[in-house]
């Protein structure tokens, strides 16, 4: 997992050239997946860094919110929305979480099937 110190996702929000986003506005940016897991897979990723979910509290909650409307304008543009995606947002090194920055994973263009 990477530290504060080194995390991509701040150098991105920092640095607009630093990657071609899919979507960028005052609180996030959106990229697509350097290794996908679906036709489309999208991270929506916010500007500010938060080390864990443990720590959002309710000065964070019009981001994390604004993240669900941007998913959904993903979708909407991707061609997704309509048919079904799926939005997860991992926790934790058990989960998978790879960069300690929370971020929420947008797949969809093929049949996903059950979770688990």
């Amino acid at each position: 997992m990477t530290t504060t110190t080194e995390c991509i996702f701040c150098t991105m929000a920092r640095d607009p050239m630093h990657v071609a986003p899919v979507y960028r506005d005052d609180r996030v940016f959106a990229v697509k997946d350097i290794n996908p897991k679906a036709p489309v897979h999208m991270l929506i990723i916010p500007n500010m860094h938060i080390a864990s979910l443990a720590y959002v509290g309710p000065g964070q909650v019009p981001i994390m919110g604004h993240m669900f409307v941007v998913a959904e304008e993903i979708a909407r543009r991707e061609g997704v929305a309509l048919s079904g995606y799926r939005l997860v947002l991992n926790q934790g090194e058990d989960s998978g979480q790879e960069i300690l920055h929370p971020h929420m994973h947008l797949l969809g263009g093929k049949q996903l099937g059950a979770m688990g």
